[in-house]
């Protein structure tokens, strides 16, 4: 045999060799902990052994259901922008593009909607401020800024839900 070959033989008995046997543990005791001081574990409630938690059980009290709307309608929405800005609402405020307000035909002034998109799901919540659309089968005209928000602007329309719920009105306080 060559001297390579035979050197290439002996390393990879070798290398073998040393997977085959386990390596010896060191004798030394262990480290002890580094002193961390750490929060003592919260208590958890204990359930008595046979009742299952309250969700998974069949007598768990009903959730409340969620809020339903005062006010809902579906159309079409538009916005207005920077050509209306400074101007006049019907409610006497000066618009301003970069608020989220809109215009209704028939909602009372300071009533706060959600106007959902549904081509998209996007969803804000706008000031009745003003009066219109003054355009026949629109249902809403909304600030350039939530038009944005709604991702409608490059269109200009786009199909929404308008909807009204007394929540909203009593969290402004």
């Amino acid at each position: 045999m060559r001297p390579i070959r035979l050197f290439s033989l002996l390393f990879l008995v070798i290398g073998l060799a040393g997977c085959a046997h386990p390596a010896a543990a060191p004798e030394a005791s262990p480290s002890p902990p580094p002193a961390v001081a750490s929060p003592p574990p919260e208590p958890q409630a204990a359930l008595p052994e046979q009742q299952e938690p309250a969700a998974s059980s069949p007598e768990a009290p009903p959730q409340p259901l969620p809020e339903a709307a005062f006010f809902s309608q579906t159309g079409i929405a538009s916005f207005y922008g920077h050509a209306h800005d400074g101007n006049a609402t019907a409610n006497g405020r000066r618009f301003d593009h970069r608020e989220f307000t809109a215009a209704h035909p028939s909602l009372p002034f300071g009533t706060l909607v959600r106007v959902t998109n549904l081509n998209n799901g996007r969803t804000v919540t706008v000031e009745i401020t003003d009066r219109g659309p003054h355009v026949k089968k629109r249902v809403i005209d909304v600030s350039l800024a939530a038009a944005r928000a709604l991702r409608m602007q490059k269109r200009g329309i786009t199909r929404v839900r308008v909807e009204a719920f007394r929540i909203d009105q009593t969290a402004r306080g």
